[in-house]
């Protein structure tokens, strides 16, 4: 059986199921496949016509044991998960006119219209059905910067086995990604809009961290994540590399090259271990806004926290990419003692250098690009103008990466990653299109739906936010619960 160990070398292998409902490694690592599956050529020709649920069931296989999930089992909890999709091929590819060989990935056709429905349709109806054999009650709590928030609130949203509680940093997202946690009604999910967070999501994941840490009440409430930090949101976003490959090569076997706007490294993540387990991508690109925190990783070997920088592609004002240390294990023969000591220098002091030889073994297959505001926003108008398809600012910062290393990637076919649709930018596409009222593709009747509805929420001071969270989680619980 494939069991799952902590990045950091801490504690005992685990099944599949602990390593879902823990989130985290008990040393704060984490958690990793002890190997990755292998997959040759004539298993992907085997796989060439496969629906992307089809597809999903194959690859998902690879890491799930039929005594943990059965093979119907499994297929259920994917024919439910991706039911509320507006398209029937989940995620459709959409061919630039301007560009040669060049698809944009639509990763937003999902209930919350963007990418992170893709990997949390599948990893909070895993998490459910997990809690439902065991007859158990989990608490999650995930921090956002836009997108993560509404997709997590929308598939925990009346599932009595699951309480959810979603943190946005007050501002710094727009109003209808807020909304569209507010507005949801079931009484398990519990939207935290926190005030004067400097560094932005970064902030949350902070105290965040600081609950897991506080074993009395972590264990009381039972917490969890669904945040990428899961192994099982990684996984399940290895498909979509998978599925977009098949359905633009002409020969399988040919090599493409894929660009992905990127903050966290959750996404691209996957994308670097779809590659490790056989997917012919040449080159994979982290797009990266002004904040530059992967891109300082690629081009200047630094692991490094800057001051955080407001973007029109705002959810990826990331600054720490934390799901990097999942990927370079794998870079590093799975050294476990260098990723607890960089991580922990990391922890410290902010900062980490690599060594040439490391570099240049992570870097690999990478390249990299820090895409500034008005690059994004003429090349919205650009493609707008030219073909009258509109990118949101993120699947803009994955096409200008793109623009500007055009004579770096050769000419493999390229999928650039779109990830949100651009109705829930709308003050950046107006500005993008010098305009004042938006044109039918930046809109979304779910959005407009929102915008009749009452909020719910909790609001909070980032200064007082551990000990704000702690006496709310813990009263809700309580009454809901039983003490």
């Amino acid at each position: 059986m494939l069991q799952f160990v902590s990045n950091k070398g801490g504690g005992k292998p685990v099944d599949f199921e602990t390593a879902i409902l823990d989130g985290f490694a008990l040393d704060g690592g984490l958690y990793v496949p002890e190997i990755l599956p292998e997959i040759k050529e004539e298993q992907l020709k085997e796989w060439k016509d496969l629906s992307y649920v089809e597809l999903a069931f194959e690859i998902l296989s690879l890491f799930i044991d039929r005594s943990i999930i059965s093979e119907n089992e499994l297929k259920g909890i994917l024919q439910t998960a991706y039911a509320p999709f507006e398209k029937k091929e989940i995620i459709p590819l959409y061919k630039i006119k301007s560009r040669k060989d060049t698809y944009i990935m639509e990763l937003f056709h999902g209930p919350t219209i963007s990418f992170k429905d893709v990997g949390l349709a599948f990893l909070v109806n895993l998490v459910n059905f997990f809690l439902e054999r065991k007859k158990e009650h989990l608490t999650i709590v995930v921090a956002t910067t836009g997108d993560t928030g509404p997709a997590t609130a929308y598939f925990a949203a009346g599932k009595s086995n699951i309480d959810a509680w979603v943190l946005y940093p007050k501002g710094l997202i727009t109003e209808e990604q807020e909304r569209q946690m507010t507005t949801l009604q079931q009484a398990n999910v519990h939207p935290v809009g926190v005030s004067n967070c400097p560094d932005g999501g970064d902030d949350l994941d902070a105290v965040i961290s600081k609950l897991y840490a506080n074993k009395p009440f972590k264990e009381k409430l039972k917490l969890s994540s669904v945040n990428s930090i899961n192994w099982g949101r990684v996984m399940m976003q290895t498909v979509h590399y998978f599925y977009g490959y098949l359905q633009v090569v002409d020969t399988v076997g040919e090599q493409v090259n894929m660009s992905v706007p990127s903050g966290g490294f959750g996404n691209l993540c996957a994308g670097g271990l779809a590659r490790k387990m056989g997917l012919p991508i040449k080159y994979l690109v982290a797009a990266n806004n002004k904040n530059a925190c992967l891109h300082r990783i690629f081009s200047e070997g630094r692991f490094t926290k800057e001051e955080i920088i407001e973007t029109p592609s705002s959810a990826i004002d990331i600054l720490i990419p934390f799901n990097f240390w999942r990927y370079l294990y794998f870079c590093i023969d799975k050294d476990t003692e260098r990723i607890k000591k960089w991580m922990d220098e990391f922890k410290t002091t902010g900062n980490v250098t690599f060594d040439k030889e490391t570099f240049e073994t992570y870097k690999k297959g990478f390249l990299s690009n820090s895409s500034s505001d008005q690059e994004t926003l003429n090349l919205i108008n650009e493609i707008y103008t030219a073909e009258s398809y509109l990118l949101d600012p993120h699947g803009a910062v994955s096409l200008n990466a793109t623009d500007v290393l055009k004579n770096v990637l050769g000419n493999e076919k390229l999928i650039c990653l779109a990830t949100a649709h651009p109705s829930k930018f709308p003050e950046v596409i107006k500005k993008a299109l010098s305009i004042s009222v938006l044109p039918k593709a930046g809109t979304h009747q779910s959005i407009e739906n929102e915008k009749r509805l009452c909020e719910k929420v909790h609001l909070c001071n980032h200064e007082y936010l551990e000990e704000a969270l702690i006496h709310a989680m813990e009263t809700n619980w309580d009454l809901t619960k039983g003490k």
